[in-house]
């Protein structure tokens, strides 16, 4: 089993670190991750410089590759150049933080796995969400390695790709896993005015408290109640209905 391992939180975030230890023994993990985080870039890629690819050391251990660019660069390096055998199963995470809702339109770890399913290779973005509630890394990558683990035995489709969510209490308080649908409206996120030293206004993001979104079935309430969200994602983002619809209307006259 070729396993390929990334992140947006960067090569040496705690989170792909945990995950990387407790899943070795699933098959050959190599880690292809950015440099520096690269949070919140969603599905960017490079234009503007060079991308490099350079071997990432922490204790004078080796432990993978880092790309000077953004998550979905590191997918297309990992596997283009990087990687001498093609991976079976893409894993992008762990995220600090959920990914669900909207998030997931913006955040780089999906956009990993969706990188990778453009490629045509199954994948998996897993976020741990981060409230102050609870913040034990290791025990949601092990928790993670046990999904992980679970997900590969049934030979995920060529393409396909998983999103977990995990909530941040003990594993013991997890009440279980629910295969849900992602939260389609607005988080209703705010902006904090504030005044720089030279008496002119910028603007910080605040974001939301995601427990007042109470909608069933989807990933955010999974969330909210305790239990692992698993959500089957596409990248396609056609509306068929409205497709549809505009097919009938009148479009002739416009263009000779």
């Amino acid at each position: 089993m070729q396993i390929l391992l990334t992140n947006d939180d960067g090569i040496y975030a705690p989170g792909i670190a945990a995950l990387k230890q407790n899943i070795q023994d699933l098959g050959h993990v190599t880690v292809v991750a950015p440099d520096v985080e690269q949070s919140g870039v969603g599905h960017s890629i490079t234009f503007s410089h060079p991308l490099r690819i350079r071997e990432a050391h922490l204790d004078n251990e080796f432990i993978g590759y880092s790309v000077n660019g953004s998550p979905a660069d590191c997918v297309k390096l990992a596997i283009y150049e990087a990687m001498k055998n093609k991976p079976d199963v893409v894993i992008s995470g762990i995220n600090m933080g959920t990914n669900v809702g909207i998030h997931i339109l913006y955040s780089g770890t999906v956009a990993a796995a969706v990188e990778a399913a453009i490629m045509g290779y199954p994948s998996i973005a897993i976020s741990f969400e981060i409230s102050g509630r609870y913040d034990d890394i290791h025990s949601a990558a092990k928790v993670a390695r046990d999904i992980i683990k679970r997900i590969i035995t049934h030979k995920l489709p060529k393409g396909s790709l998983l999103n977990v969510n995990i909530p941040s209490i003990p594993p013991d308080q997890i009440k279980g896993i629910k295969v849900t649908r992602q939260f389609a409206h607005d988080f209703k996120e705010n902006f904090e005015k504030r005044i720089d030293p030279g008496g002119k206004a910028y603007y910080w993001l605040l974001g939301t408290d995601k427990r007042l979104h109470r909608e069933e079935e989807t990933d955010i309430h999974a969330v909210n109640e305790g239990y692992i969200s698993i959500t089957p994602l596409l990248y396609d983002l056609t509306d068929y209905t409205m497709q549809k619809k505009i097919l009938d209307w009148d479009w002739k006259g416009i263009v000779s």
